[in-house]
């Protein structure tokens, strides 16, 4: 019998849905993986304008709902996947990776967990929108198509900014970035906390992108440097990709990432299996 493929779960970020992932979807499967990338709760498989014109079921969830939401659909698997997450979902990826979910997991220009504190002023700028406002916490907050310029599209022009903002961008979970902002401040407690010095983690890939406005690479070295001071044994690996934006899965060029996270993914998987 021909073995099968690891199958390959993917989780989308903010502002973002499962569409965000076409591109690498379609190259994963080109290449005989079976692909999930389920929706967040309130999200699910649902339009981009549906969510949009109706974002109420987005309101007030969390973090914990978030991941273990992802929980239960990759405990239904025949077999455990690899996890690769983007932004937020590079977060929730790593959360997952304290459940023992994955053969091996992938963050693409990831969330910092509780305790990275690292939050460059681009950072900053790109949660003002909901960060400012306290009392909408538990709301929903869409993004505009200039914020979505800096945020995402910042290596294009305003009006193919525009363009994919109108194809892709939706309402923002406000709770989820309350909590991974003080989250950053609170190792122990903070809802983000992940076991860093965990030993039987595998092996676990850190992507970034070098012009990234959101998760410049700061963070994201700072994220692999907590990990790796810890003195676990477990693999923590990392790689910078020159020109990149926080769109890192859909730019111009993004079949060189997807082939360097497949190729990395599969040979670490193989021996963590």
């Amino acid at each position: 019998m021909t073995a099968t493929k690891t199958p390959i779960v993917l989780i989308h970020g903010l502002w973002m849905t499962p569409k965000s992932w076409d591109t690498w979807a379609a190259y994963f499967e080109a290449r005989g993986h079976r692909v999930i990338r389920p929706g967040w709760p309130g999200i699910d498989d649902r339009e981009v304008a549906d969510i949009r014109d109706n974002p109420a079921a987005l309101a007030g969830v969390g973090l914990r709902q978030i991941v273990d939401h992802y929980e239960r659909i990759i405990r239904e698997l025949p077999e455990k996947p690899i996890i690769i997450g983007h932004s937020f979902g590079g977060l929730i990826t790593q959360m997952l990776a304290d459940r023992d979910l994955g053969v091996a997991y992938v963050g693409v220009t990831p969330g910092q967990p509780a305790g990275i504190t690292t939050l460059p002023p681009s950072t900053l700028r790109t949660g003002f929108p909901i960060l400012s406002n306290p009392f909408g916490r538990n709301g929903v907050k869409p993004i505009s198509k200039g914020h979505f310029h800096f945020t995402f599209g910042n290596d294009l022009s305003r009006a193919a900014s525009d363009e994919i903002w109108e194809e892709q961008a939706v309402p923002s979970y406000n709770r989820v970035f309350f909590e991974g902002v003080a989250g950053a401040f609170d190792e122990k407690g903070g809802v983000s906390h992940v076991g860093y010095a965990k030993t039987d983690r595998a092996p676990l890939l850190v992507v970034a992108g070098e012009i990234d406005h959101v998760v410049p690479p700061a963070i994201a070295t700072a994220i692999v440097k907590k990990y790796r001071a810890t003195g676990s044994p477990s693999l923590v690996d990392y790689r910078e990709f020159a020109g990149r934006t926080h769109r890192i899965v859909s730019q111009d060029g993004w079949e060189e990432v997807a082939a360097y996270v497949l190729d990395w993914a599969t040979s670490h998987a193989e021996v963590s299996a």
